[in-house]
């Protein structure tokens, strides 16, 4: 199956790891960059809401731009979100990212403001047109609380900067049906749907359980292509715990780094409020999770 994409094919949206007293560890974050390489990624997503972009500043998402850049920059995209409800703010994160080395741009829809579709287009517009990099834009209605209409995302596929779309409103036969209509390649933005949406003819993936399952989408990915759904079925199936144990039950960014942690990629587990660190249950229930997958 011969599928554009502009993205890669197995992204990981990455953590941004911490110190302990909350400060940037950038040879933490080279390492997991490293990891997620070695383990099948061709894209890494930086700064993005695992990236705990709301709570990171400007020169860190520059640092980190670069840092991992210098680490696998030569082997993978590397994708920076530059995303805000401030669109001159979300204009100045697109062009230091830009600046940073950043080979493309992933853009959400703007949250709380509860702006108009005409509102909401001139803002993708703007940060679009900051750069020359290539665009990602991000539907994530749960978490924005905008819902992007069909007429919105048709105009904003006639530029030619913006390549694909991040999908996470849990409708596939509306993404089925937008990618054939706008030839926007789609990116599944939601592990538990993975397989669905890549046997719908999704580009490939974005996902946060990629931390620990990234070898395993690389083959999900490969059987796709090759078009032996019994197999990328069969390998999905496999990867459920894992999805669920990251994804289901606690925050992603926070048990992404409780499992990097387990598995002695970072030392610290760190993140920045308003999150929190894992329960104890939850943290019991990940490393169960992992052993019995054979990961611990």
């Amino acid at each position: 199956m011969s599928v554009s994409r502009s993205f890669g094919s197995v992204a990981v949206a990455m953590v941004t790891p911490f110190h302990p007293d909350g400060s940037l560890d950038i040879p933490s974050a080279r390492k997991v960059a490293r990891k997620l390489v070695d383990d099948g990624c061709d894209a890494v997503l930086l700064s993005g809401t695992t990236g705990e972009s709301p709570t990171t500043h400007q020169p860190e998402k520059s640092e980190l731009i670069r840092a991992v850049k210098d680490e696998v920059g030569a082997e993978a995209m590397i994708i920076a979100g530059a995303s805000s409800n401030d669109t001159a703010h979300a204009v100045r994160n697109a062009q230091a990212a830009a600046e940073a080395g950043a080979d493309g741009l992933l853009v959400v829809t703007p949250y709380y403001n509860r702006p108009s579709q005409e509102g909401a287009y001139q803002h993708i517009v703007k940060v679009t047109q900051a750069t020359d990099l290539p665009v990602m834009i991000y539907d994530i209605p749960g978490r924005t609380g905008f819902v992007l209409a069909d007429e919105t995302l048709d105009r904003l596929a006639l530029i030619p900067q913006i390549k694909a779309v991040k999908d996470a409103t849990g409708k596939v036969d509306q993404g089925f049906m937008r990618m054939r209509r706008t030839g926007l390649e789609y990116y599944s933005g939601d592990d538990s749907l993975n397989f669905a949406w890549l046997a719908h003819g999704a580009a490939g993936v974005v996902s946060v359980a990629g931390h620990v399952i990234s070898a395993g989408l690389r083959a999900l990915v490969d059987e796709v292509d090759a078009g032996d759904l019994p197999a990328a079925r069969a390998e999905f199936a496999k990867q459920v715990p894992v999805i669920d144990a990251i994804m289901g039950g606690g925050q992603g960014a926070v048990m992404a780094k409780e499992a990097l942690k387990l598995l002695g990629v970072i030392p610290s587990a760190t993140v920045r409020l308003p999150l929190v660190g894992a329960s104890r249950p939850e943290l019991a229930m990940l490393s169960d999770v992992l052993a019995r997958e054979g990961l611990l």
